[in-house]
């Protein structure tokens, strides 16, 4: 039987793999208090203590599809990046959550430039360790990571599934970010649920 907490319904969220990953996403991002709380609590579900971070991104994208909305992917990847670092916090690479927040934007933003056929010149190593200067406190990353993370980037994206191309900006940094943004559907993930739970009747 399904709860009726944050916490029972983000759990509900992780285990139940026949909802539709987009309106998961749409009801994640969402900015009402109810929402903000399962996605709180989804988010703090996860563990990804001394896992590396673009492993961890890669986990953290694979139960739903990004909104297509600006503030609703600024609301996932903030509590992301806030996650992550209270995971891990012995770590030294990061300064502060804002690091990971804005990283974790520069990943995505790189998937989608290396991948999509749409993009011709793609970006190069060098031009995107010169877009993450300065993301640290002020201070670099080191080049070496920039570059380990731009290779296993090259090398295997990570999966976003969508139908078009869109340019988001996020709230809190004046970076355009250009992402595969997903296709609607008419169910909304409260029905969705309800056509879940209705099959164990």
């Amino acid at each position: 039987m399904l709860g009726t907490t944050p916490e029972d319904l983000a759990q509900f969220l992780h285990q139940e793999e026949r909802l539709d990953s987009t309106q998961v996403g749409e009801f994640l991002g969402d900015n009402d208090r109810f929402n903000k709380e399962v996605m709180y609590a989804y988010v703090d579900q996860m563990d990804f203590q001394g896992k590396d971070f673009v492993y961890a991104l890669r986990t953290f994208l694979e139960g739903f599809r990004l909104p297509g909305e600006a503030q609703k992917i600024d609301r996932l990847m903030e509590k992301f990046a806030a996650r992550y670092l209270e995971c891990n916090q012995g770590q030294t690479e990061f300064a502060s959550a804002d690091t990971a927040y804005v990283l974790a934007y520069s990943i995505i933003m790189l998937t989608t430039d290396l991948h999509s056929p749409q993009v011709k010149n793609k970006m190069t190593k060098e031009q995107y360790i010169k877009m993450n200067r300065g993301i640290n406190d002020s201070k670099d990353l080191p080049e070496e990571y920039l570059s380990a993370i731009y290779d296993e980037i090259a090398g295997k994206k990570i999966a976003m599934k969508g139908t078009k191309e869109m340019t988001l900006k996020s709230n809190k940094h004046s970076e355009y970010l250009s992402s595969s943004v997903f296709a609607s559907t008419t169910m909304s993930l409260q029905t969705e649920i309800e056509r879940v739970r209705d099959d164990f009747v």
